[in-house]
């Protein structure tokens, strides 16, 4: 597969402190030439099911031979392992937290390899931080993948499993499609793990959530202010949003809350 020379970058850092442009260093002094793009840094910290929600979702938005790197690591320095991903094209690293889960189910097949401290050290990579697995390994390997210098394969060895996500899929039945608010975006609104596929057979969906209904509706747009709506958001999934203001405020809803979807036709 050609390298592309984009780098991906996803954490749950913020922008306190120099820990993001020390992963960049770390990828540019191996690297020199490569594009590195921050997809976001804002994951709630130690919630890696956040990660890869936004990582399955986004990543086909970026050329064939990109490498993603996901650093939500609350297991940094254990016995926990590393895991580079192959899928659809793409390159994935992140620690094996549940994070790369929905990655894989989406992008069967996928070839997975844990990273060995050998291979590690042939690429020059050793006697890493106990803390930072973000700068001292995920970085330049993360070059060397970028740079085309080195393949998957050549990062240790291969595995048929990795740890399932800390969430659930969505739990789907004859009725109702049930799934959570796995994210929060600046606006307020509530971004569930419900893919609209889930509920195209219903007739009229209603978005149901903390005691509420909302009707499914196309934009925004379509409700007045300060009303709020269910929508299909831009990435294809089930949002619950409040035209001009915050979903998230009003409703006293966070990451976690339960959402499910009903036929409002169906009055059985």
């Amino acid at each position: 597969m050609p390298a592309s020379g984009v780098i991906t970058v996803t954490t749950d850092f913020g922008h306190q402190g120099p820990f993001v442009g020390v992963i960049k260093g770390s990828i540019l002094t191996r690297f020199p030439a490569a594009r590195i793009v921050d997809l976001t840094h804002e994951i709630v910290v130690h919630w890696p099911a956040e990660a890869g929600f936004w990582l399955a979702r986004a990543f086909p938005y970026f050329p064939v031979g990109t490498v993603h790197v996901a650093v939500v690591d609350p297991g940094v320095g254990t016995s926990r392992d590393i895991l580079a991903v192959e899928a659809r094209g793409h390159y994935f690293l992140a620690p094996d937290n549940g994070l790369l889960a929905g990655v894989v189910s989406r992008c069967a097949p996928a070839r997975l390899i844990r990273l060995a401290a050998l291979s590690l050290a042939r690429l020059g990579v050793s006697n890493p931080s106990a803390t930072f697995h973000g700068r001292d390994i995920f970085a330049p390997v993360a070059a060397e993948l970028a740079a085309g210098r080195c393949q998957i394969e050549d990062l240790g060895e291969a595995v048929g499993a990795l740890v399932p996500s800390w969430v659930e899929d969505p739990a789907v039945e004859p009725a109702s499609v049930t799934g959570v608010v796995i994210t929060i975006d600046h606006f307020g609104n509530l971004i569930t793990n419900i893919d609209a596929h889930l509920i195209e057979r219903f007739r009229m969906p209603v978005v149901h959530a903390g005691n509420h209904a909302f009707p499914l509706l196309r934009t925004y747009g379509d409700a007045a202010p300060g009303q709020y709506l269910s929508l299909i958001n831009s990435f294809g999934v089930v949002e619950i949003a409040r035209a001009e203001q915050s979903a998230s405020e009003g409703l006293g809803l966070s990451r976690g809350a339960p959402v499910v979807v009903r036929d409002g036709t169906d009055h059985a």
